[in-house]
C-alpha cells in the first residue's frame, strides 16, 4: 500500500466477487457511475477489468476526492476525475450515464438520502439501463444473520438515522421510480447485489 493512499479491506476482500457480476451485467460499451467511491479501490479495480466502460467516479462533496491517491496511481484512461454528489440535491451534476454502481451506501445514508438516490438513479437511466446496489439488506423485517444484526445496532448508535435496509421498501420505492429488480444475488459476507432495471 502507497503511503498516503486510503485503505478498505473490504473493498479487497469483496470486489473481485462483485466484479464477476458487473462484468455480466456491463456488457456494452458506456459510462458507469459510481455513487459513493471512497477510497477508489473499486473504481481501479472494475475500470482496470472492463476497459469497454468509463467509470464515473463520485462521491458526497466532503468525500469525493479521497479517491484520486489510488485514481492518480492507476492513471487508467477510462477512469474519470471524481465529481461531488449530494444525492440529496435536487438535480445531480454528472454527465450521460448508461449504468450506475453503489457499494455499501443505503446503510450509511439517512431513508430520505436512500430514496433520493433511487430518484435521481432513474432520473438519468434509460429503458434497460442496470443499476447495481451491493451491501447488506434484510427481507421481510428480518436480519440474514446476526453479525448483520449486530453492524445495524452500531451503526444506529452512531447515527440513528443509519441502518440496513429492508428489500420491501427498497422494492417500493424502486417501482415509483420505473426500475424493477432483476436480480439478487448472494454475496460474500452477507452481503447482496441487487441489480436494478429502468422500465
Amino acid at each position: 500500500m502507497t503511503e498516503g493512499k486510503p485503505f478498505s479491506q473490504a473493498c479487497e476482500n469483496n470486489k473481485q466477487v462483485i466484479l464477476e457480476k458487473l462484468s455480466a451485467v456491463f456488457i456494452n460499451p458506456g459510462t458507469v457511475l459510481e455513487i459513493g467511491t471512497g477510497t477508489g479501490q473499486h473504481a481501479v479495480h472494475f475500470a482496470g477489468s472492463l476497459p469497454h466502460l468509463k467509470w464515473q467516479p463520485s462521491d458526497h462533496p466532503r468525500n469525493y476526492q479521497l479517491c484520486k491517491p489510488w485514481l492518480a496511481e492507476a492513471n487508467l484512461p477510462n477512469i474519470s476525475s471524481p465529481l461531488p454528489l449530494d444525492v440529496s440535491a435536487d438535480s445531480w451534476q454528472i454527465p450521460p450515464i448508461n449504468g450506475v454502481f453503489s457499494a455499501n451506501t443505503a446503510h450509511i445514508m439517512s431513508w430520505h438520502e436512500v430514496e433520493a438516490m433511487f430518484r435521481g438513479v432513474a432520473a438519468h437511466l434509460t429503458k434497460g439501463d442496470a443499476f447495481c446496489l451491493y451491501g447488506p439488506f434484510n427481507y421481510g423485517g428480518r436480519f440474514t444473520s446476526a453479525s448483520n444484526q449486530q453492524f445495524d445496532a452500531s451503526l444506529r448508535q452512531q447515527n440513528p438515522v443509519m441502518g440496513i435496509r429492508d428489500m420491501d421498501d427498497l422494492k417500493r420505492i424502486a417501482s415509483e421510480n420505473g426500475l424493477a429488480l432483476e436480480s439478487d444475488f448472494d454475496m460474500p459476507a452477507n452481503n447482496r447485489l441487487l441489480v436494478w432495471r429502468k422500465v
